[in-house]
């Protein structure tokens, strides 16, 4: 249990820098600091070359590093303070510089950043697979990690929204306020140095208990990456699951992206409303992390993946539709529409991390397969693909989003109400009704994933059989 728990602690560090870059950095640096929106999110896509080589690296790395403190601790421990670092670096640039400065300097502290959220985030990813080797009891270890992750994101959004952006005189939005962000920073720099190191500490115990480590014969190399890499993407269920998790990050990043502006411009919340939208989701946390591994009595994880990924789609927009298209929505600023408002957070609670859980499951079960195929265990490999699909998400949301905002000519350092109405129509019709579009088609690659209860089962006992005549000798 307390291995567990520590495990799902070290999600608190991913929470809040998601939190990080998919609500603030486009903001900041798009209406506070003056770069463009297609600049921020250039600057944030070059950073998604570097991901495309250090995210396999560093799965490949740690699956075969061999020390006392295990293949995934050493590289967990020695991130916490360089990431930290970067995060407060991305927030903190030099004033009176030119716009051409500012897109190097995110350019610098971005890479900074997901490198070293790589070397933390697959290596902790992989450790949660080797953990547990059971079809169910994998779904209990990530729903830990996820309840952990909902919560640093959603407390870590209360906690800026409330104590570094609130409302002032001087500024009609308080995420217009510059001052905040130094402290902003700051905290989630603390926030990820003591999560990380509380989740070595109190996951060492699981060290002795690991996978067994095996020499390879050949060295670490472009062409043994390479190869390691395009073995597991063969496996179709797990390319599958890789193409849907991706395109489905890219359009909820584009959604989170927006909703920044949606909040202060489409509905006119200001940051005391705006705040206790991620207390809401908190609330459906609890019963959502119960749910999970209570629904696999019933269901396979395919089956749950599609229907809560509808769900989430539908909820995330239906509001946005609603009052682009008819008029049965309250004005803005009545009580009634904040409340609707906070019922969407509350299901997105509920469903949002079942969903997670269950691809965090799905991908250990894909370790399992890719074991009995090439004899190795490669749990890096398998989550910094995924890794990869998240950051990669996000960096191309937000491109998609700040060409967006461009292309709708929507205003840098816009004070809350200044913005045309034709301008904040479309800002809606873009988040709305082209994103639900999207995210239903996505569907069609969950159906095509095939590792159901029974093929696991199979699977496992293949396993079993091939460890007792290895060891039999």
């Amino acid at each position: 249990m307390t291995s567990k728990l520590g495990f799902g602690v070290g999600q608190v560090a991913e929470g809040i820098c998601l939190v990080v870059f998919n609500t603030f950095t486009l903001f900041f640096y798009n209406q506070i600091i003056g770069v463009s929106a297609s600049l921020t999110g250039m600057a944030l896509a070059i950073a998604l070359i570097f991901d495309a080589v250090s995210d396999p690296l560093a799965g490949s790395i740690s699956d075969n590093f061999q020390s006392k403190w295990g293949r995934r601790h050493p590289f967990m421990a020695g991130s916490c303070i360089p990431l930290a670092l970067a995060i407060f670096g991305l927030f903190n640039p030099p004033e009176n510089m030119s716009e051409i400065f500012y897109f190097g300097w995110l350019l610098l502290f971005a890479i900074s950043a997901r490198l070293f959220l790589t070397l933390y985030h697959v290596p902790h990813m992989a450790l949660g697979a080797e953990m547990a080797d059971d079809y169910a009891d994998r779904t209990r270890v990530y729903s830990y990690s996820q309840f952990f992750g909902t919560v640093g994101s959603a407390g870590f959004a209360f906690l800026a929204y409330t104590f570094f952006f609130p409302t002032t005189d001087e500024h009609s939005h308080g995420m217009l306020n510059e001052a905040g962000y130094l402290p902003f920073s700051g905290t989630a720099g603390i926030g990820i140095v003591v999560t990380i190191l509380a989740c070595v500490w109190y996951t060492r115990r699981e060290i002795p208990h690991m996978s067994t480590w095996k020499p390879r014969e050949e060295s670490l190399s472009t062409r043994r990456l390479w190869r390691e890499i395009k073995t597991a993407l063969s496996i179709r269920s797990y390319s599958m699951l890789l193409c849907g998790l991706l395109c489905a990050m890219v359009i909820i990043g584009v959604e989170h992206t927006f909703m920044v502006y949606i909040y202060i411009h489409f509905w006119e919340l200001g940051t005391e409303s705006m705040r206790w939208l991620s207390p809401m989701q908190l609330a459906g946390l609890p019963l959502s992390v119960l749910m999970a591994p209570y629904l696999l009595r019933w269901f396979d994880k395919r089956t749950i993946l599609i229907v809560f990924a509808a769900l989430i789609i539908i909820n995330m927009n239906v509001l946005i539709l609603l009052r682009l298209f008819t008029d049965v929505l309250p004005v803005n600023g009545d009580p009634i529409l904040f409340y609707l408002l906070l019922t969407v957070a509350f299901i997105a609670g509920l469903i949002s991390p079942a969903l997670m859980i269950n691809f965090n499951s799905m991908f250990a079960d894909v370790a399992d397969e890719l074991d009995l195929l090439t004899g190795n265990r490669q749990e890096g490999i398998i989550f910094s693909a995924r890794s990869f699909s998240l950051k990669a998400s996000g960096a191309i949301a937000t491109m998609i989003a700040g060409i967006a905002l461009d292309l709708i000519g929507f205003p840098k350092g816009a004070a809350a109400g200044t913005v045309p109405p034709d301008i904040v129509y479309r800002l809606g019709l873009v988040a709305g009704p082209t994103t639900i579009v999207l995210g239903l088609a996505n569907l069609s690659f969950f159906i095509a994933y095939r590792l159901d209860r029974k093929r696991m089962e199979e699977v496992k006992q293949a396993l079993n059989a091939r460890r007792t005549a290895e060891a039999a000798p």
